[in-house]
């Protein structure tokens, strides 16, 4: 069984995408399962950038096919924020919590389709001999006027999408990975190394 690093020390991203690549012959480990605990500047300008950045550093360190994501919320209220800045918006260590409660307060005057946001991420497999595959999902919403939603985590109690009726932290894992962002990305990406016979 082939093993690819995940790099990441988020368990929420590390179960979606063990489920997503249950049905592939890989074993999933975490930068933690590798003894890894480095971190990796994120300084490129775009996701994809990021990802690469990431997934490019663990690959060459560990000698193991590595897949990196770089995800966030982008609001178009707000400019775009907090884009490639998500998980820094307010500073890390801010509860999710506190981040979506000031988010609704930022938009206290924005109505319906001026609360349009969408979901990005960006996943890029990068190998041990430099080569690297890059594929990216997005789900289109809008930022809800409440947090609701148990499921899911990080922005995902604000992430109203209209069509569903509910947010994304409403709707079952099972579910979510179907239509959300990083498991549009990652569908993809499992196509793609399949396609190039690696799993």
């Amino acid at each position: 069984m082939k093993k690819i690093l995940f790099a990441t020390t988020n368990q929420g991203k590390l179960k979606e995408i063990r489920e997503i690549l249950a049905d592939a012959d890989v074993e999933v480990i975490s930068l933690k399962d590798a003894g890894i605990d480095t971190q990796v500047e994120e300084d490129g300008s775009t996701f994809e950038e990021n990802a690469a950045i990431k997934a490019t550093a663990f690959a060459k360190s560990s000698g193991v096919m590595t897949l990196a994501d770089d995800s966030g919320l982008v609001i178009d209220y707000l400019d775009g924020a907090p884009g490639i800045y998500s998980s820094r918006f307010l500073g890390e260590d801010t509860p999710y919590s506190e981040k979506n409660r000031i988010i609704i307060e930022k938009l206290a005057d924005a109505k319906d389709e001026e609360r349009s946001a969408r979901f990005v991420c960006a996943i890029c497999c990068a190998f041990p001999d430099g080569r690297t595959l890059t594929t990216k999902g997005v789900i289109e919403g809008r930022i809800g006027y409440e947090i609701k939603g148990e499921h899911g985590f990080g922005y995902d109690p604000i992430f109203y999408v209209p069509e569903l009726g509910c947010t994304t932290a409403e709707i079952p894992e099972s579910e979510k990975n179907k239509i959300s962002h990083r498991g549009k990305a990652l569908t993809q990406m499992k196509e793609l190394l399949k396609k190039e016979g690696v799993i």
